[in-house]
């Protein structure tokens, strides 16, 4: 390549470097730099049905898209400026011939020559939550005697307070409070004693001994009350 063609090049370069940074001044960063919230103007991104948001969920998503892609092609352009600096640029990674400079002249920052360029794949970055819920991912289980926090128990401590099923969903339904699938699963204890005794931290019971009137306090009551009224009715 002669030293007149890299210089054209390098100049369409550096100017396209300046056209992508200016870009994301003028957009402020597609809006990103602003919570969900406070773009679209709610107190809470909670709403009663998950298409409540969908539209502004949509246009978060396209940003974080152009986004993505503006940083992918900036980062082109650097490495082909730091190609030229070390001598390697206008050669294909692949094959290692050179690549024609009607190609470099339209594509400027690419890598490869024109039978070796990689077809167009999606983005690999990942949403920051999954990063806290990776360790629900596989943690389902069907398992009574698993008395763990798992995945499970997360769901249905979640579902309880709703879900987008609408009332006619639960036509069997006679209690609001046992709506979500397993409602009658003891969570994290598999005696019902042990669900409302209060012991150490070491597991053994305090020197005045406690109990917490909570909701398997009340069902060890009401299995106690049955058979007792089960037995005098026998006897």
């Amino acid at each position: 390549m002669e030293p007149t063609q890299l210089g054209k090049l390098r100049e369409k370069l550096i100017q396209e470097k300046e056209n992508v940074l200016n870009h994301e001044t003028q957009n402020e960063n597609y809006g990103l730099d602003n919570s969900m919230r406070d773009s679209i103007g709610e107190l809470s991104t909670n709403d009663n049905h998950p298409a409540d948001i969908g539209s502004e969920l949509f246009e978060r998503g396209k940003d974080l898209a152009l986004q993505d892609a503006e940083e992918h092609h900036l980062h082109d352009v650097v490495n082909a400026l730091e190609r030229m600096n070390e001598g390697t640029y206008g050669v294909c990674v692949v094959c290692k011939n050179e690549i024609p400079y009607e190609r470099l002249e339209a594509v400027p920052w690419t890598r490869y020559c024109k039978e070796h360029t990689p077809e167009q794949h999606s983005s690999e970055r990942r949403p920051v939550e999954e990063a806290a819920l990776r360790s629900y991912t596989h943690s389902f289980r069907n398992d009574n005697d698993y008395i763990g926090y798992d995945g499970e128990d997360a769901w249905q401590e979640v579902e309880r307070y709703g879900t987008s099923n609408p009332p006619d969903f639960f036509r069997e339904g006679e209690d609001y409070n046992e709506l979500w699938i397993n409602s009658d699963e003891q969570d994290s204890y598999v005696d019902l004693t042990e669900g409302f005794a209060i012991v150490d931290i070491s597991g053994r019971p305090e020197v005045y001994p406690e109990i917490a009137h909570n909701e398997a306090y009340r069902k060890k009551a009401l299995e106690e009350y049955e058979g007792s009224t089960g037995d005098d009715l026998e006897g």
